[in-house]
């Protein structure tokens, strides 16, 4: 099956082709075809698996007939990462058909998304509170949306913004068709899927197992040695690009300030930056000259970079859902990938709910030459911190660049873990 199979516009498939998209992914070839019908979709989906493509097309498809310079897509997503992200994966499949989208998001100035609006778009990605105060303001007219997209609908839950989503609903016409999408489905996702889609197509791709490409190891270890174990297996391990999970905006912060200390080319990505900082972060992982990026749960579901080589969850995720969704950011397009977890005691009931689900166990590993009975600097001890800046060698590379991965010398408490499809 290619896109040919779909019978898009010829500018559509011409700007597909140009992307380099040759075959459909599962949730492309099975929601697509739903969507084109103007049936109503479910897609249980994980950040990776082209979803974004999955409904644009068919929605650029759609707009290619009717008016024009009204809104008649609304798409709506929870982080400003995230709805930037999808805006340029839009504007990239729009080349040539006239149709225009922008984004719609807080922290920044909000006369220029009024202007654009005014001139007239016919595609409009944005984040609830925004959008509701242009809405209040009645700068946005939402009379003639015909599709509705919710994408990473249980994040959207998670940072409290249903109420807003509700909120959003008593604009839009009555008569529409409503995509949703989510990484998992928690009660109230479910609830809400029931008030806003009428005889929906469920689709499921992806949920339940990481990609096979995901090797997977957990770094038993007491939290106040967590940033010197974390400090110690970037020294020895060989990576492209990192991503460092933390359970709080604070910990991205320390954690990222500690790994700079430390000689890395580390920053943070969290809700408490300024606007223009995260994109610089963000741009900066992007072009490869931060090599590690320190980031919450939330912040991370705007990022999408094919070449991550790391994963590490410095703090345990809640559950096994969030688990897997962190660790798939990494073994993408054909590459391997690793995932390192460090563990704690308390940690030990999620890992047996994860290898259940995995159907294998997990290795654990012990990082030689680490002293597990030391002291600790812990993250905000800011003095010691200069103690952990890596020392010129007398050797050609750069200071603070990790030794080859072979330097890792393990000791296993486990085999290698089965690959799970």
């Amino acid at each position: 099956m290619n896109f040919d199979s779909f019978k898009l516009h010829p500018h559509i498939l011409s700007n597909v082709h140009a992307l380099g998209y040759k075959t459909p992914t599962p949730i492309q070839q099975q929601s697509i075809p739903s969507i084109l019908l103007g049936k109503d979709v479910m897609g249980l989906a994980q950040t990776g698996t082209g979803k974004t493509a999955a409904f644009a097309l068919p929605i650029i498809q759609r707009l290619m007939e009717g008016p024009r310079s009204s809104v008649r897509a609304l798409i709506v997503a929870p982080t400003r990462e995230l709805a930037q992200q999808i805006h340029e994966a839009i504007v990239e499949l729009c080349k040539g058909t006239g149709l225009n989208s922008m984004t719609l998001y807080g922290g920044v100035n909000i006369n220029p998304q009024i202007k654009t609006l005014k001139s007239g778009v016919e595609i409009v990605v944005a984040c609830p509170g925004r959008l509701l105060d242009h809405v209040q303001q009645r700068t946005i007219n939402l009379e003639k949306v015909e599709v509705l997209v919710l994408d990473e609908a249980d994040q959207m839950f998670d940072m409290g913004f249903l109420p807003s989503i509700r909120r959003i609903l008593r604009y839009l016409p009555k008569k529409r068709q409503t995509l949703l999408f989510s990484a998992t489905m928690p009660s109230a996702i479910n609830e809400l899927a029931r008030e806003v889609l009428h005889q929906p197509i469920t689709i499921e791709v992806g949920h339940s197992a990481p990609a096979k490409s995901v090797q997977q190891v957990l770094f038993p270890v007491p939290q106040h040695l967590k940033a010197d174990l974390l400090i110690n297996i970037l020294r020895k391990t060989q990576v492209d690009s990192v991503l460092v999970f933390t359970r709080t905006k604070r910990g991205a912060k320390q954690v990222a300030l500690k790994l700079e200390l430390a000689g890395f080319k580390a920053t943070s990505l969290q809700g408490n930056l300024s606007q223009n900082k995260r994109l610089s972060a963000m741009n900066g992982f992007r072009d490869g000259s931060l090599k590690i990026l320190v980031a919450t749960d939330i912040a991370a579901r705007g990022i999408d970079v094919t070449s991550i080589s790391h994963v590490i969850n410095y703090d345990m995720p809640s559950t096994v859902e969030s688990y897997i969704h962190r660790i798939g950011r990494t073994g993408r397009a054909e590459k391997i990938g690793e995932a390192y977890t460090l563990i704690l005691q308390e940690d030990q009931i999620l890992i047996r709910k994860i290898e259940r689900v995995l159907g294998s166990r997990l290795e654990q590993r012990k990082l030689e030459g680490f002293n597990y009975d030391a002291k600790g600097t812990g993250p905000a001890r800011h003095p010691t911190l200069q103690q952990a800046r890596p020392q010129r060698s007398s050797s050609n590379s750069p200071r603070g660049n990790p030794k080859p991965r072979q330097a890792m010398q393990t000791q296993k408490s486990y085999a290698k873990p089965a690959s799970v499809s």
